[in-house]
C-alpha cells in the first residue's frame, strides 16, 4: 500500500557515476560549470553526462554555443587518465556531426531558417546543416586540432583511440583535412604508422587519405611511401586496403607518382591485384592507375606484367574496382608494347560498354579509342 515515507535510496534507473542533469536550457550551462571543477569526481561525473547528450546535435550546437569546448580543452591536460580518455570521447562523438546529415527532413522554410540563425538554439533534433558545419568551424575556432594532438603519445590506448577517431571524422570534410594539415600535423600522423596498434593505424589512414588531398608535400617529406609499401604487405586486409587508398592520394601529385616507382611499390600493387578481398584489388587497381600516368610508371607496370591481373579485374561485381582497372588499362595502353597486347581484348572493352555504371562504359570507350589508335 502506498504511503507518505520518502525512501532514502535512489531510483534505480539513476546512474550514480554521471551528473545530476539540470532541467531544461540550465543543463549544459551547469555541466560547463562542472567540468572546470577543481573536484575530480565532479569533472568525471560531468563528462559522463556530457557523453550522453552530445549524441543530439541540438545539444552540441548549444554546447559550442556557451563554451564547452574550451572547459574540455584544458581538461585534455588533466592528469586524470579517465578525464583524459572521456574528454577525447565527448569530442570524438561531437566530430560526428558531419554536414548534411539528416538535413533532408529539412522541408519547413521557417524552421530551416531559424537553424541557420546564430542567435538561435537550432530547434529540432535532426542532425542539420548548421550544427554539422558549426562543429567544424568550432573545432577550428578553439584549437582544438592542436590541443588533441598533445596526446599523440598518450600512455593510454583508449585516449590515443578517441583522438584519431575524431581526426577521422573531422577530415571527412575539407575544411577539417585542411586544418589538420596546415597544423603541421601529417608528419607525426604518418611516423605514427610505424607504432600504433593496428586499430589505430586503420584510423591513421582514413585520416591521411583525406588529408592528402589537400596537400600531399608534408606527406612525401616524411617517406610516406615506404611506410604505405610496407603497409600494403599486411596481413589485415582492411590495412591492406586503407593502404592502398591512401597510396591513391599519394600519387595524385607528380612527386608522389615518382616515389611511388622510385620506392618499387608497383610490383607490390600488382601482386594485390589477385589478392582474395574485393576491397583489395579495387584500391591497388586505383592507385595503379594514378601510378601509370608516367612513363616510367607505364613501364614499371609492363614489367610487373599487370595487363592480365587488370584484365581478370573487368569481370569483377564491384564496380569501383571495374572502372579502375578499365582507367589503369587505359594508361598502359597508351605505350606501344601496352597498346600491343590489349588489341586481343578489344572485345572485352565492348561488352563494358552495356554495363550498368555510365562511369564504366564512358571509361570502356575511351580505352577502345586508345587501343585502336593507330599513328
Amino acid at each position: 500500500m502506498a504511503h507518505t515515507q520518502i525512501s532514502m535510496y535512489l531510483p534505480p534507473d539513476v546512474n550514480p557515476t554521471q551528473a545530476a542533469i539540470a532541467y531544461g536550457c540550465r543543463a549544459l550551462p551547469k555541466l560547463n560549470e562542472e567540468l572546470q571543477s577543481e573536484d575530480l569526481l565532479t569533472r568525471q561525473k560531468a563528462l559522463m553526462a556530457l557523453c550522453d547528450l552530445m549524441h543530439d546535435p541540438e545539444h552540441v550546437y548549444v554546447a559550442i554555443n556557451i563554451g564547452c569546448l574550451e572547459s574540455l580543452k584544458a581538461l585534455l591536460k588533466d592528469s586524470n587518465h579517465m578525464v583524459r580518455i572521456k574528454t577525447t570521447e565527448v569530442l570524438c562523438i561531437m566530430a560526428t556531426h558531419n554536414v548534411g546529415r539528416g538535413s533532408a527532413g529539412l522541408t519547413d522554410l521557417k524552421f530551416f531558417q531559424s537553424c541557420l540563425s546564430p542567435d538561435l538554439q537550432c530547434p529540432g533534433v535532426l542532425a542539420c546543416t548548421c550544427c554539422g558545419q558549426r562543429v567544424k568551424e568550432g573545432f577550428l575556432k578553439h584549437d582544438i586540432i592542436a590541443a588533441l594532438s598533445g596526446l599523440l603519445n598518450d600512455p593510454q590506448t583508449a585516449c590515443r583511440e578517441n583522438l584519431h577517431l575524431a581526426f577521422k571524422h573531422l577530415a571527412q570534410l575539407p575544411s577539417g583535412a585542411l586544418g589538420i594539415v596546415s597544423s603541421g600535423l601529417v608528419h607525426s600522423l604518418v611516423w605514427k604508422l610505424q607504432r600504433e596498434e593496428e586499430k589505430i593505424q586503420e584510423l591513421l589512414l582514413d585520416t591521411l587519405a583525406a588529408c592528402l588531398l589537400e596537400g600531399a608535400t608534408e606527406a612525401l617529406n616524411s617517406r610516406v611511401v615506404p611506410f604505405l609499401k610496407e603497409k600494403l604487405l599486411s596481413g589485415n586486409d582492411s590495412i591492406r586496403s586503407k593502404a592502398a587508398c591512401t597510396l591513391i592520394a599519394v600519387s595524385i601529385p607528380l612527386e608522389g607518382k615518382k616515389q611511388v616507382c622510385q620506392y618499387d611499390v608497383i610490383p607490390i600493387l600488382v601482386h594485390l591485384l589477385k589478392d582474395t578481398v574485393d576491397e583489395v584489388q579495387a584500391s591497388a587497381a586505383g592507385a595503379l592507375m594514378y601510378a601509370t600516368v608516367t612513363t616510367e610508371g607505364k613501364y614499371a607496370a609492363l614489367d610487373a606484367e599487370a595487363i592480365q591481373p587488370l584484365l581478370q579485374l573487368l569481370s569483377s561485381p564491384l564496380r569501383k574496382a571495374r572502372l579502375n582497372a578499365i582507367k589503369a588499362l587505359t594508361m598502359l595502353a597508351e605505350a606501344p608494347e601496352g597498346r600491343k597486347i590489349l588489341q586481343v581484348s578489344v572485345p572485352t572493352f565492348r561488352d563494358l560498354e552495356m554495363d550498368a555504371s555510365e562511369a564504366v562504359q564512358r571509361a570502356a570507350q575511351v580505352a577502345i579509342k586508345v587501343i585502336e589508335w593507330k599513328p
